[in-house]
């Protein structure tokens, strides 16, 4: 199997640690916990990012409040990066930043009205595992999809065998078919 060299960093607006602790907000349904845990960003938005290849925007509760730094980096990434990729809610900062314009996407179903007001210009997707828009914008809808779609993603870079691989050593199964959601029928979005 043939390895490909990944140099990965964590990417906000300051090197402080981040909380995945959810923030309270009016579009929350305030039945979360408060625990979560802290992600230490190894550089920040005002670094130099000419060279960087595929952007993963993360989702969750943070996104819904004050991501004014965000979508303007994502804006500005967004022409650059030959791949961007959202996982739940992440897909609404690539919404605001009108990258998502005109094109199919989706994103967390428990979250659907937060999404949809997040970018009318948007085809969002409610029966969608992950959307594969064709021009190197990938978006999925929960954390778990967000496994599915990386896999997908590989599979589309480096083939089928290679995610089945990567899938097997993580013994994930995985799901392959990008449009079978059921959740989507769940939140009643269909």
């Amino acid at each position: 199997m043939n390895q490909t060299q990944l140099k990965l960093s964590i990417i906000s607006r300051t090197l402080d640690p981040v909380t995945t602790v959810p923030q309270r907000s009016p579009m929350m349904n305030h039945t979360h916990g408060n625990f979560g845990t802290s992600v230490l960003p190894t550089t920040t938005f005002k670094d130099d990012w000419s060279n960087i290849d595929v952007l993963f925007v993360p989702g969750g509760a943070g996104t819904r409040g004050d991501m004014t730094e965000e979508i303007a980096f994502v804006k500005e990434m967004a022409p650059n990066v030959d791949y961007l990729l959202s996982v739940c809610t992440g897909g609404t900062i690539l919404a605001r930043a009108g990258v998502l314009d005109g094109r199919n996407a989706t994103s967390n179903k428990r979250a659907w009205p937060f999404v949809k007001s997040s970018g009318p210009n948007v085809n969002w997707i409610p029966e969608a595992r992950w959307v594969d828009s064709g021009d190197g914008i990938w978006t999925s809808s929960g954390v778990s999809a967000g496994i599915d779609l990386t896999f997908a993603w590989v599979a589309s870079l480096y083939g089928e065998e290679v995610a089945d691989y990567i899938a097997i050593n993580l013994e994930v199964e995985r799901w392959r078919n990008a449009t079978y959601d059921p959740f989507a029928k769940i939140w009643e979005l269909v």
